[in-house]
């Protein structure tokens, strides 16, 4: 593994990473800043479906963290060329923010409201689900439609409170359809990890993933080859080690570890 120091690409997660609420996490806005300096390749990889790229640069932006909108990827810009790249011409029925179904329009993807004409049904964090929404789903892929999770999330951090997110829709989507999802597209995922290494035209052995999630962001690193660091400042703690797992090649209490690191470098 290379030294901390000498990685050519950082990928950071957004939410309890870099930022939580409306505040940027200590030690975020220096080690942005830092290798900036250096031109380092930067990765802003979010799993939200609820805004956009666009979105998240301005959320950061307001916040004092200089970033474009280029550097940030969504799990909605993921599951997007996803579906262009495995379907001619996706018709696809959304569960989701209207964030997910700008992404898909966006992207020249067709949304149908019709189940019988989807051929997909894409779900995300949806917090207007109703039982129509529900038995729109479920009818859909009866019918054929191939079942998209844009992201394995449990739950969202709002505000010191846990939203139900992406999963628990898909699993009672799963429950009234008798089908589960043909294919998570979003963080860990090896076609996520696909899709940023050919983005960032790097080898993953070169590459760091930083996050505050085992689940998703340190499973990410693992699936895809790339060196991972664990921060204390979101989901994930110590504590949820078992034993025999295997760990993060780094685990610190803020970014502003890194920032020391780099302290003596450049």
């Amino acid at each position: 593994m290379l030294d901390l120091t000498n990685f050519e690409g950082y990928f950071f997660d957004l939410d309890g990473t870099i930022l939580l609420g409306d505040k940027l996490l200590p030690g975020a806005s220096e080690v942005v800043n830092r290798l900036r300096h250096q031109e380092k390749c930067l990765r802003f990889l979010s799993n939200t479906t609820t805004q956009t790229a666009e979105d998240c640069c301005l959320r950061l932006r307001s916040l004092g963290l200089e970033v474009e909108a280029g550097e940030i990827v969504t799990a909605g810009q993921i599951a997007a060329a996803y579906l262009l790249s495995h379907a001619l011409d996706p018709k696809v029925l959304v569960v989701g923010a209207p964030a997910l179904s700008r992404e898909m329009v966006r992207s020249g993807i067709e949304i149908t409201a019709d189940p019988l004409r989807a051929s997909h049904v894409l779900v995300g964090m949806d917090t207007s689900f109703t039982y129509a929404k529900l038995h729109e789903a479920a009818k859909a892929i009866r019918a054929g439609a191939v079942f998209v999770a844009a992201n394995p999330d449990a739950n969202c951090p709002v505000d010191g409170d846990l939203l139900p997110d992406t999963w628990p829709l898909v699993k009672s989507i799963e429950a009234a359809s008798g089908v589960g999802p043909h294919v998570m597209t979003g963080k860990p995922s090896q076609y996520y990890g696909a899709q940023i290494m050919q983005d960032c035209g790097l080898a993953p052995e070169a590459c760091l993933m930083i996050g505050d999630r085992l689940d998703t962001d340190i499973a990410f690193g693992f699936q895809n080859g790339l060196a991972t660091a664990l921060v204390l400042t979101g989901i994930s703690h110590n504590s949820e080690w078992d034993a025999g797992q295997r760990r993060p090649d780094y685990v610190w209490n803020s970014l502003e570890e890194l920032v020391s690191a780099f302290s003596s470098v450049f």
